[in-house]
């Protein structure tokens, strides 16, 4: 009929659009949540990461046999599980854009722990440079599960700047990554694979088969998140040329496969050396020495891996909102341009 106008889209929002609005509210809510961090840390009873780690020791001790199949079948269950409540909960948001921000910065509190590391770490130095090394022995299994007792000042101190290196990975990079591309779900998700490696992945007699396929899900789950802390560290240390110096010679030599790059190219950043021989777990280790050409690690440099460790959170946030924002925007366009094309 004549006089009528055009007709009004109707039906759910194109796919693009989805995409842009997810971009935004990761972005805010990984802000926000980083933010919740920085001025509350985490709490000293009732953590969401303290709950999760009794719940799988629960299944552990209903599932546990000297095999790696029921070891598969804990991860399976524990991370599993996490994820799926990750993905429940985004679904019964995901209507109400600020909902569904507020559970993602919930969830990022939740899950980084940039904080808290900072905070123990200083702690370690500050008794080393009041000369209580025995202080600083008795808090270093908060940072790490290194034998306090086979360390001297030095040993504690480089102990304590790798966790540094090790944990911005862990706790901060990694879970703003999985975080950019699957949200809340990869969020959680992550942190549970990362919180089962620690507790079922070293080589102890009772894991050294049941936790193999948490140890190996870690390894994956963290590839991204490791070489992404590695590039940061050398951009905003005070070397980068070292920084990628350190990570293309000796960071293959590490054990760990994520580890390495991170704790190299964090001693080239510091120009510090790390690595050597360490005892953990009730046995000692010779790892290869990372930054051969830097000194020995002092007290001072744990504030400077401190320091180093907060700005490469922040520009991992940048990065994984960035990147998801982009990724978005590049849906949405796509979708218009397949939206403008005659039938």
């Amino acid at each position: 009929m004549p006089g009528r106008g055009p007709a009004l889209p109707s039906g759910p929002p194109p796919r693009g659009a989805d995409r842009t609005r997810g971009g935004r509210i990761f972005a805010c809510g990984a802000a926000a949540g980083l933010l919740g961090d920085l001025l509350v840390g985490d709490p000293r009873t009732g953590h969401p990461v303290a709950a999760f780690g009794r719940a799988a020791a629960a299944v552990e001790g209903v599932l546990w046999r000297d095999d790696r199949a029921r070891g598969a079948l804990h991860t399976l269950v524990c991370a599993g599980g996490a994820t799926a409540a990750g993905l429940l909960a985004a679904r019964a948001v995901r209507r109400s854009p600020a909902a569904a921000t507020a559970l993602t910065a919930a969830a990022t509190w939740a899950v980084v722990g940039g904080t808290t590391l900072g905070r123990e770490a200083r702690a370690v130095r500050a008794a080393l440079e009041a000369g209580d090394v025995e202080a600083a022995r008795a808090r270093l299994p908060h940072l790490c599960g290194r034998d306090p007792q086979a360390l001297d000042a030095d040993g504690i101190a480089r102990a304590v700047v790798e966790s540094v290196a090790e944990n911005t990975s862990d706790a901060v990079v990694g879970a703003l990554v999985w975080g950019a591309v699957a949200g809340v779900p990869g969020l959680l998700g992550f942190r549970a694979v990362n919180t089962l490696d620690a507790m079922v992945g070293h080589r102890s007699p009772r894991h050294l088969r049941y936790g193999w396929a948490s140890a190996r899900l870690d390894d994956v789950a963290g590839w991204p998140g490791a070489r992404l802390t590695a590039v940061l560290a050398a951009l905003a240390g005070p070397d980068p040329r070292g920084a990628v110096r350190a990570w293309r010679a000796d960071a293959a030599g590490h054990p760990s496969p994520n580890a390495g790059p991170v704790e190299a190219s964090f001693a080239g950043a510091l120009g510090v050396r790390l690595g050597g021989t360490l005892a953990y777990g009730g046995r000692v280790e010779h790892r290869p020495v990372l930054n051969g050409g830097g000194r020995a690690v002092e007290s001072a440099d744990i504030e400077r891996a401190v320091r180093l460790s907060r700005r490469v959170g922040t520009l991992s946030l940048v990065v994984c909102a960035g990147a998801r924002l982009a990724a978005g925007a590049l849906g949405r366009g796509r979708a218009a341009t397949g939206r403008g094309r005659p039938a």
